[in-house]
């Protein structure tokens, strides 16, 4: 089994705590570091919720945190009516707070460094700190072996906007500069991730609330059921952040094409909107691979096999 040196880059956010639970106890990911970024919540906020999954979850091996601070692009936006007011359901989660923080995109450039072509960096959220740590060492995509985008849409319209997917929207200029970057990217859109939904049965499948796992996941995520039916008429969730992770640990779920794409940054109507060149004729070649279809039946056992073992790490 080939382990995979990961950094997480997270909004979070209730899926964001569910991929992350995932991510910890996969022995497939070595994850390296956490880096907080500002998206479906704030921040400070963002801040505070990494520090409070990590405490909470425990997993044997504590990764590197890395603190966001306020992006110069961002729209007035967050997810918190659906996420609740702090990011986590309201569920009132305590947690330490770091003596030595470090920000985001520095934790990003040292890990990079350190690994040298190793570290597959998982991004949940708006790429901001992506955007920063290029800026930071130029030299990042070859440092980097790959990056995986939660965010953008092909041919589905976007979630915050009709135009505009909520993670890219929330820093189009950022994610301009990523997608523009030599970085090797994997984007995984709307379009495969709208398409696994959830069921309240989710909740009778997760880790006893014995378990470390368990207690988190059975209080936050029943906040999203009512948040999704009250708010977007719908009865399932969905869980991208989730998708993004099996696409980091298991490419073989998903079918990938090659693609040119690019982000629009301004327009009344089309911010934030993800355009890709089809043109037979382009000038450009293909710069990332898009997740075009994905196996749901392989994702969703992968999920719950996934929080089972985060269950079992987790028991008292």
């Amino acid at each position: 089994m080939t382990t995979r040196k990961v950094i997480i880059d997270c909004d979070p956010g209730i899926d964001d705590a569910v991929a992350l639970t995932l991510a910890l106890f996969d022995p497939r990911l070595d994850v390296v570091a956490i880096t907080a970024t500002a998206g479906n919540v704030s921040a400070e906020q963002a801040n505070q919720n990494v520090q409070t999954l990590v405490d909470l979850l425990d997993p044997p091996k504590l990764p590197r945190l890395g603190v966001a601070t306020a992006s110069d692009n961002a729209p007035a936006v967050d997810a918190r009516q659906i996420h609740g007011p702090d990011g986590l359901g309201n569920a009132g989660l305590v947690a330490s707070r770091l003596a030595r923080q470090h920000p985001s995109e520095k934790i990003i450039c040292d890990e990079a460094r350190s690994a040298q072509g190793d570290i597959t960096l998982i991004c949940l959220g708006p790429l901001t700190n992506i955007a920063r740590a290029l800026k930071l060492e130029p030299d990042l995509p070859s440092l980097v072996h790959r990056v995986v985008i939660m965010g953008g849409s092909v041919g589905v319209g976007g979630n915050i906007t009709p135009a505009a997917e909520f993670n890219i929207y929330c820093d189009p200029q950022s994610a301009r500069e990523v997608f523009r970057s030599s970085l090797a990217k994997t984007l995984v859109p709307l379009d495969v991730t709208n398409q696994l939904s959830w069921s309240l049965d989710l909740i009778s499948q997760l880790p006893a609330d014995t378990t470390r796992a368990g207690k988190l996941l059975r209080k936050i995520l029943p906040f999203l059921f009512r948040s999704y039916h009250q708010h977007l008429g719908q009865e399932g969730i969905h869980l991208p952040d989730v998708v993004a992770i099996a696409a980091a640990a298991h490419p073989e779920l998903f079918t990938l094409i090659e693609m040119m794409g690019d982000i629009e940054t301004s327009g009344e109507l089309t911010t934030g909107a993800t355009i890709f060149d089809r043109r037979p004729n382009r000038r450009l070649k293909h710069d990332m691979e898009v997740a075009k279809e994905a196996h749901l039946e392989g994702i969703s056992d992968y999920v719950l096999r996934g929080l089972a073992e985060a269950g079992r790490a987790t028991g008292s």
